[in-house]
């Protein structure tokens, strides 16, 4: 008959135990939730563009084009091209919005992409 031996834990383990326990618990009460709305901070203080207050929710893709377009070219904040900080500000906002961005409001600002592509003549 082979000899069976049980195994037990020596108070290393034991204790072991006890403090990860007590690490993981301390964790969960310190850990800090992640700001909110951070893409709205980002569009709000990014080096990007100045942007004029609701130009995203404007009704026709032109007007919201010939916006980014002033903006970018009297923003003094910008690292990159007009055209290029324009259409990077315009493509950011849009992929943060993701599904919440109504299908209607989607194809405006898709719209703009192209009028704004117009406007700075890369068309």
């Amino acid at each position: 008959m082979a000899h069976v031996r049980k195994t037990t834990h020596s108070r290393k383990t034991a204790a072991h135990r006890k403090t990860s326990a007590r690490r993981n618990t301390a964790r969960k009460g310190t850990k800090r939730a992640a700001p909110k709305r951070w893409s709205q901070r980002v569009t709000r203080e990014s080096d990007a563009l100045d942007l004029k207050r609701g130009v995203f929710t404007l009704t026709s893709p032109k007007r919201i084009a010939a916006s980014l377009k002033r903006s970018a070219e009297h923003s003094a904040r910008r690292k990159t091209g007009a055209y290029r900080s324009a259409l990077s500000m315009l493509t950011f906002y849009i992929n943060r919005a993701g599904k919440t961005l109504p299908k209607t409001q989607r194809e405006r600002l898709e719209k703009a992409k192209v009028e704004l592509k117009r406007a700075f003549g890369k068309e």
